[in-house]
């Protein structure tokens, strides 16, 4: 049986994995340069070797709140699909945990939320112990798609403004 390693990391109170492959490298919480106009799950740009290197606040896009800067905070480099070009991203993660091998079947589908395909950049659950870890696909968390969704649910509706 085949086994894949993951990269753990928190994100609030829960455990997420990236497929090792995708991780380029781990870098501490450092100063972002923001960039005017754009969602605020993007929470910047880092220069990384003289590359400008966009990061993200997955806990923004996932509707979980900020990354607050902790002692723990980092960021996790990955090398993404955006519309079929290789980019390098950053990813702010609370902490980051372990590298963990995890067998086929180990791995449960992503289950489908009322009806929606609403966890299409979850690639699989991970059963460890008595609990999950959410692996995430980061090709699809950055998928044209995915982002319009991710920015909707953070815009008001006009029909929550409506009095």
């Amino acid at each position: 049986m085949t086994s894949n390693q993951y990269l753990t990391f928190r994100l609030d109170q829960e455990t997420f994995a990236l497929e090792i492959g995708k991780v380029r490298e781990i870098f501490d919480f450092s100063h972002l340069t923001r960039i005017p106009r754009t969602p605020d799950f993007m929470r910047g740009v880092i220069n990384l070797r003289g590359n400008v290197v966009p990061v993200v606040d997955l806990r923004l896009a996932f509707g979980l709140g900020s990354t607050p800067q902790t002692v723990n905070t980092c960021i996790i480099i990955s090398e993404v699909l955006v519309d079929g070009h290789p980019i390098l991203l950053g990813a702010l993660a609370d902490a980051v945990q372990e590298v963990i091998s995890l067998e086929g079947a180990q791995i449960e589908p992503a289950p489908p939320l009322a009806g929606h395909d609403r966890t299409g950049f979850i690639h699989g659950m991970g059963k460890v112990d008595e609990g999950f870890i959410i692996i995430l696909d980061i090709d699809g968390i950055f998928s044209t798609e995915q982002l319009v969704d991710f920015q909707a649910d953070a815009s008001p509706r006009l029909q929550d403004l409506a009095v």
